[in-house]
């Protein structure tokens, strides 16, 4: 299928599903104080006005997932933009350490986002990080980044508001989150984030998978971000090869997670319709569990059980929606490395900073074609790319990755220059 078709059939997607039945009145200028409550930092407003990236609220909170870094912490929720367009309202949280930013010029800004953790709106980062934990395991690689003086813009993504789903695996929304956190954080009222600060990206697995978008918009959608670099690993670069391997093996969690999350994005689209029983039980069992929940609920289950006609992979992809728009199509847009190329060429995504990429050598989640793939159009588009391989599985590179991506990070914000080995 032709890139045009790809980008199109992206940006005509509908809204995120759901906002809550009781919500405020129409946002209005940013917040003079940051005196918001939980309950409407998780809340849509029925209208929202101001550009993406405005501060609609904010709260000071503690993350108490990660001791001894002395430093101020805020929820927030900002106006973002959806796969159509639309202006929704996005939740996140930005941490600056107390400690003076000594290295020249502003302090930089890690736009942070995570891997996965579930679709139930108790499982937000922000949530997780200032206290009410549940499966998060990101605070050690923030942590590093709060050490080394950088501040923290992270985005919990696209449908953690109260009544929503998160859109899990669906690029704009994920990109535009991304970038959008770093606007906001710069809005807090008694913050400290100056318009000139450098900003680097990162996120592993979900996270890279988001990152990337985020690097791939960066250009177009926040010009005036200074984005040095940007490091993703474990990243799901082709949903279809990650899908295969998921159905019906021991990671099946994460297929729900994204099968609902799509639907969520992309309502126009044949779903509700193809379910049995099971099937619905188990859009239930997705929105309400968080990452464990959901791979234990899901576990060697494949996709064919929880729809009436037992619809393979292939058969749904070539379902269509009302303009013709398949699945498959819809699918292959979220394809990362699609479609990009150097501030000088005429690709529709312009990448003109470096990229850290990186994977475990015992990667048992991801096939390794979907992450070497990515890597691949990366380096064949001309991307300044530095790839890197780990002695971990999944879960365990995260971890060990850590040090090399703050280092890699923090080079980009030193101005160092970045070398590829593509």
């Amino acid at each position: 299928m032709r890139l045009a078709r790809l980008l199109t059939c992206m940006l005509t997607g509908a809204a995120v599903a759901g906002t809550a039945l009781v919500a405020p009145p129409a946002a209005a200028a940013a917040p003079s104080l940051c005196q918001s409550s939980d309950e409407d930092i998780y809340t849509a407003p029925q209208t929202i006005t101001g550009d993406p990236g405005d501060l609609l609220a904010c709260r000071q909170t503690s993350l108490p997932l990660i001791p001894g870094v002395k430093m101020k912490a805020w929820k927030i929720k900002y106006v973002s933009t959806d796969v159509r367009g639309d202006k929704i309202a996005v939740s996140g949280f930005v941490a600056i350490p107390d400690k003076a930013w000594t290295r020249g010029g502003s302090r930089p800004t890690v736009a942070f986002s995570p891997g996965t953790l579930g679709s139930g709106s108790q499982c937000a980062l922000s949530k997780q990080m200032a206290g009410a934990q549940v499966d998060s395991y990101e605070a050690g690689n923030l942590r590093k980044f709060l050490e080394a003086g950088f501040a923290i813009a992270a985005s919990d993504g696209v449908g953690y508001m109260n009544g929503q789903v998160h859109t899990y695996t669906v690029g704009l929304n994920a990109g535009h989150a991304i970038l959008d956190a770093v606007r906001a954080a710069r809005q807090i009222p008694g913050g400290s984030l100056t318009a000139d600060g450098k900003v680097g990206l990162a996120g592993y697995s979900e996270g890279g998978f988001n990152t990337l978008w985020a690097a791939q918009l960066a250009s177009s959608y926040a010009p005036e971000l200074n984005v040095v670099g940007a490091a993703a690993g474990g990243v799901p670069g082709d949903l279809k090869l990650v899908a295969e391997r998921l159905n019906g093996g021991p990671f099946a969690g994460f297929l729900a997670d994204a099968v609902v999350g799509l639907s969520a994005a992309y309502p126009q689209m044949p779903f509700d319709e193809l379910l049995n029983d099971r099937g619905r039980r188990a859009v239930q069992e997705v929105k309400s569990n968080c990452l464990f929940g959901t791979l234990g609920a899901f576990a060697f289950r494949k996709l064919e059980d929880f729809t009436t006609d037992r619809l393979t992979l292939p058969r749904i992809y070539a379902l269509a929606g009302p303009d013709g728009t398949t699945w498959g199509e819809i699918i292959d847009a979220q394809k990362l490395g699609v479609g990009i190329g150097t501030p000088a060429s005429g690709a529709p995504y312009k990448i003109g900073f470096p990229v850290l990429q990186y994977r475990g050598l015992l990667e048992e989640i991801i096939p390794h074609e979907a992450e070497d793939g990515t890597r691949r159009r990366y380096c064949q588009a001309g991307i300044t790319t530095q790839w890197r391989l780990y002695v971990g599985e999944h879960l365990t590179t995260d971890w060990l990755a850590a040090g090399d991506v703050t280092d890699w990070l923090g080079d980009r914000f030193a101005g160092k220059r970045a070398t590829g080995n593509c």
